[in-house]
């Protein structure tokens, strides 16, 4: 049960304020506040052909967090507290498995030629799936391993969707 908080005596504050004393505001500080870009929503697949290679084949359960070979556990721990700005989401709620993989590819291909550095997918968590499993979640992770320009993932803020969603650090293309 929160509580809530009960209104400070005048005799309270000013014995506060004795016991603090005079304070000083802190100096200004030379930085740049960093401003979060618009994102636009990814709508649809577009016209591109792109060859069908993520496999739907999956044994196990894949892990909740992934990290490419090579790369530092850093790079998963600033993904996980919001280091790069979402640039593109996709929400892959009510598709079967053949339109999630095929968008999603779509979705990976759209945001390697528009430079997005991380993007977010909405898989869901499968409450209102017929059995209670999480079938494009299972599936949406295990396609993201395979992917040759997914770097990491994890899941998203609470606020982005938490364990229903894929924050997805990208690698950029050389140009």
């Amino acid at each position: 049960m929160k509580k809530t908080p009960a209104a400070i005596s005048p005799d309270d504050a000013a014995l506060f304020r004795a016991a603090v004393g005079e304070v000083n505001p802190l100096p200004e500080q030379n930085r740049i506040i960093p401003h979060s870009e618009p994102r636009r929503p990814f709508l649809q697949a577009s016209d591109t052909v792109l060859p069908d290679t993520l496999s739907d084949s999956c044994h196990s359960e894949p892990p909740d967090d992934y990290l490419s070979n090579g790369l530092s556990r850093m790079t998963l721990r600033k993904l996980r507290r919001g280091h790069w700005t979402i640039h593109d989401s996709l929400d892959l709620h009510g598709l079967n498995t053949d339109d999630a993989r095929k968008l999603l590819q779509h979705f990976l291909h759209e945001a390697e030629q528009q430079a997005a550095r991380c993007v977010l997918v909405i898989h869901g968590k499968g409450m209102n799936s017929p059995d209670g499993t999480a079938i494009l979640r299972r599936l949406t992770r295990h396609w993201l391993t395979q992917h040759p320009r997914v770097l990491a993932y994890c899941d998203a803020p609470a606020k982005e969707g938490g364990s229903g969603a894929a924050l997805i650090l990208l690698r950029l293309l050389s140009r």
